[in-house]
């Protein structure tokens, strides 16, 4: 992973909502959740809900998925991985 790319990702993670969203797609699993879940989970307005989905969908954390009418967000737990491996690769390298 590029420093670029894991910058910009905890960027998007760095704000107060952002991560509460990114918290409840990680804990609902695979399968993910329904936009309207999210958005009753938070109690934010549906047009803000979507500004913030969009981030974290841009930099590779989430993906949207549409059933029918009803559009499914789920969790990258492969990019979530790769991020983690990007912080700690370097662990004790520089240490004697």
């Amino acid at each position: 992973m590029k420093i670029e790319m894991a910058a910009n990702q905890l960027a998007e993670l760095g704000h107060v909502t952002r991560l509460e969203i990114y918290r409840i797609l990680v804990r609902a699993g695979h399968h993910g959740l329904a936009v309207s879940a999210i958005q009753e989970k938070l109690d934010i307005p549906g047009s803000t809900l979507s500004h913030h989905i969009s981030r974290l969908v841009k930099v590779g954390l989430l993906s949207q998925t549409r059933e029918g009418r009803m559009l499914r967000c789920q969790a990258q737990y492969k990019e979530l991985e790769r991020l983690i491996a990007f912080l700690s690769e370097e662990c004790c390298k520089g240490c004697d």
